[in-house]
This record gives structure tokens, sequence and C-alpha cells, in this order.
């Protein structure tokens, strides 16, 4: 039976007004409406095909504050098992490190994991650096921005797509590390049924001591890394309009010229 942990995040809508603090430069989650970030429902379906190709268990793991129980919820109702929800207020703040350490621990808790799959960076953050950090912590290969995924008994097999959209073949022996991109597949609906049944599966709640990790390592205090300052995005400035009298076309050149466009 592969034992698949899938680590996922609740993250401000990308159609959300989003904005910083002003107290302390941290996301203003309330500013913006909480979903189960999409890359992250890619994992968890990759993580159901597994399963559902022979034996499995599917847990997802996700650190945030309590309202991250409906991106937990959601991806419960898209098939996944059980979950683990890491919730303290002394992670408010904390840095990539931070975050990969504590997910690293709560991996652990899990025992005996085959797999860890993650997407390969979440779309408010953009950092990019928890999976690789994740599989340090925890000794796994890791195998990063893939496209396509198999287990085959005890490897497992991915297609690396590179900057350039050439690919590279990695194989790797379980347990390991899998980060996923945006091409891996398409993630299913929860359907009425499993948005029921989701309602009724366990979710444990952990903090940080129930961890054993140091609260003294986590949050914004113990951060590497700080925003020390922020600006609104500044008003989109009017268009400028071209009238076609026959010369349109170069005057439109001129213009994306005049942009370094072209």
């Amino acid at each position: 039976m592969t034992n698949i942990v899938v680590l996922v995040k609740q993250v401000p809508d990308t159609y959300s007004e989003r904005k910083l603090s002003e107290s302390d430069h941290t996301l203003d989650r309330e500013s913006a409406d909480a979903v189960l970030d999409e890359i992250n429902e890619r994992a968890v379906e990759e993580a159901l095909k597994i399963k559902e190709a022979g034996e499995g268990e599917v847990t997802v793991l996700a650190v945030g504050p309590d309202r991250a129980t409906d991106a937990i919820r959601k991806a419960l109702s898209m098939g996944a098992d059980k979950a683990i929800h890491v919730s303290d207020p002394a992670l408010h703040g904390s840095d990539l490190l931070a975050t990969a350490k504590v997910i690293a621990a709560a991996v652990r808790k899990v025992g005996n994991v085959d797999l860890v799959i993650a997407g390969n960076e979440a779309s408010d953050g953009r950092g990019g650096a928890v999976p690789a950090i994740v599989a340090e912590l925890l000794g796994l290969p890791q195998l990063t921005h893939a496209r396509q995924l198999t287990v085959e008994g005890t490897s497992v097999k991915v297609d690396r797509e590179t900057a350039d959209e050439g690919l590279t073949h990695l194989e790797a022996s379980l347990p390991a590390l899998v980060s996923v991109t945006e091409k891996i597949n398409e993630p299913r609906y929860p359907s009425f049924k499993g948005i029921m049944a989701a309602k009724k599966k366990p979710v444990e709640t952990l903090t940080v001591a129930d961890l054993g990790v140091d609260a003294g390592e986590v949050g914004l205090g113990n951060a590497w890394s700080a925003v020390v300052e922020a600006a609104p995005k500044p008003p989109r400035s009017a268009g400028e309009r071209v009238e076609d009298d026959g010369d349109g076309g170069t005057k439109a050149a001129e213009y994306l010229v005049g942009q370094k466009i072209i």
C-alpha cells in the first residue's frame, strides 16, 4: 500500500483584491476570499490516481490558520482519506524555512510515508523553495517540476519539464518527494457524495509543540526575511487611443517601439 502525503495550502483567491497588513506587512488573510491553491488540487488529483491504480492512503497536510480547514475539506471531498492541520498562532509570519521545518515534522508524525507530493510553488508567495527544503530535512530524494508521475513498485519516475520546455526523465527509490506543475493533470470536481463524506473524514489538528518544534524557531520574529515596506499598486493609467486614418498599423508599431515592446 502506498502511503501518500499531499502538501496543501489555502491561498487568497487570485480574483480577490490581495493586500498586506499595515501593522506587520504579512498577508492580510481577511481581505480576500480564500481557496485551496489550484496547484494543490493537481497534487491531490495525482495522489488519488496513484491510490486508485492500486492500494494506498492519501493524507493531506496543511499549515495555516483555522480557516484553512475549508481548503482541507475541499481536498477531502476530492477523495483524500484524512488530514493533518497544523494551526498555531506562533506560526504567524513564518518564513519558508520555518514552514518547511513544521511540515517536515508533521510528515514524520504521519510515519512510514512512501511519497510526498507538493505543488511546485504556491500562488501567493511564489517562493517555490518549500518542497526542496522539506525533502532535504526528511532526507528524501526530490523530483521537481514533474508533468508526469508514475509509481512502479518501490520506485517513482517523473518527466521533469525544464525552462526551455525540454524534458528530463528522473527516477528515484521510494520514499521520495515530488513537486508537480500545472501540466500534470486536470483535477476532478468533488461530487456531492464526496462533499458529504468529507464532513466525516478525520482531521487531526496539531500545534508546533505537538510536533516537537520549538516555538522560538518559527513566526515573524524569527524569520530570516521580512517585508520592511509596502506600497499599494499604482492605478493603471489610461491607454493611448490610435485613430486609423490609413496609417493605424504604423502608429501602433511606433507606439510599441516607444514602449520597447518590439
